[in-house]
């Protein structure tokens, strides 16, 4: 059963019921929940708000209120009306506290708590009260950088890099990488959180525990760039201090001509980035004149309790770049 407030294309063809729920509205939640999740025994929470231009909004106090309603509009008459066994709860590396400063290397989730204005703390905080009152089980999972099939969402890139590609191609520009070259990441792909989070539910040595993920490796956006390019099948140039934010947008007319010539499916550009674009400057360090304090999270204590996937990066990358081709969201030259 999949709740949100437009169905996601990506349901078509797949054995899942939709319904659709605005986790702002405490009274439709609790109507839709009433009737539909009867049968329900867990519940995997991914939504969030985030606010328009994504990073500013982390810190502000409008957009931690909004998440910690929208969490407790879901919780709440999940347990009033259904048979809630488990919680799974997504939360992010932010929780280490880099938007207050660098974080300590590697992050682990035995370190104290970095108190600084979030919502993780207010959705965990809720979530270990009401799960020990109404006897059910949680785990929680901090994943870095999701790579992954969706468009139109806040924190998603393969989109950004594809439509930055092809507007690229279109003015007969190479492929420059955007950003600061020498900054060094980790991702996970969204196939692995998955994977992870049927784990959690299914094996009790997760329940009540905090779990970094990652692919398992580090990895720099300027090192994947010709494996990109390949799949895009544009040249590299040299790189371009660019904002895609910025870039892409000022674009709009000649997104909308290889959109027609290409026939792809007629997104608007908005719907189409979400707050995504704002996310990639972020991520190429974009604007910096050097590396930014490193945000890598030790996966030991997950793969120590039993969970061992592991995935290449740069496939990861390249392979939902070639499933956005696939679903005529962006060209296949």
């Amino acid at each position: 059963l999949a709740a949100s407030r437009r169905r996601p294309e990506l349901l078509e063809g797949a054995d899942i019921r939709h319904v659709a729920l605005d986790l702002h509205d405490a009274e439709m939640c609790k109507k839709v929940i009433q009737e539909n999740c009867s049968k329900v025994t867990h519940l995997v929470y991914t939504a969030v708000f985030e606010m328009p231009g994504l990073i500013a909004g982390w810190t502000d106090s409008k957009q931690i209120d909004a998440n910690d309603v929208m969490f407790r509009n879901v919780i709440d008459p999940l347990t009033e009306f259904s048979r809630l066994k488990h919680v799974t709860l997504l939360q992010g590396t932010k929780a280490y506290g880099l938007t207050v400063g660098p974080i300590r290397i590697p992050a682990r989730e035995s370190q104290p708590r970095v108190e600084h204005p979030n919502f993780y703390w207010r959705q965990e905080d809720y979530l270990k009260d009401i799960a020990k009152a109404k006897d059910f089980r949680y785990t929680i999972f901090r994943p870095q950088l999701i790579v992954g099939p969706n468009h139109g969402v806040v924190m998603n890139i393969p989109p950004v890099i594809g439509v930055y590609a092809a507007i690229r191609k279109e003015l007969q520009q190479a492929f420059s990488f955007p950003g600061l070259s020498d900054w060094v990441w980790e991702a996970v792909d969204v196939r692995l959180v998955a994977e992870a989070i049927l784990w959690g539910a299914e094996n009790k040595i997760a329940d009540g525990e905090t779990f970094n993920l990652t692919n398992g490796e580090v990895f720099s956006f300027k090192d994947m760039w010709k494996g990109m390019a390949e799949v895009l099948n544009i040249d590299v140039g040299e790189d371009e201090s660019l904002a895609l934010s910025e870039f892409i947008p000022a674009n709009q007319s000649v997104w909308e001509r290889i959109v027609s010539k290409f026939g792809l499916r007629n997104i608007p550009l908005e719907k189409l980035l979400g707050e995504s674009h704002y996310y990639a400057d972020m991520c190429f360090a974009n604007g910096n004149d050097k590396a930014p304090s490193p945000t890598f999270v030790s996966t030991i204590k997950v793969k120590e309790a039993g969970f061992n996937k592991v995935w290449n990066t740069e496939e990861s990358f390249c392979y939902w770049l070639k499933d956005l081709q696939n679903r005529k969201i962006i060209p296949n030259y």
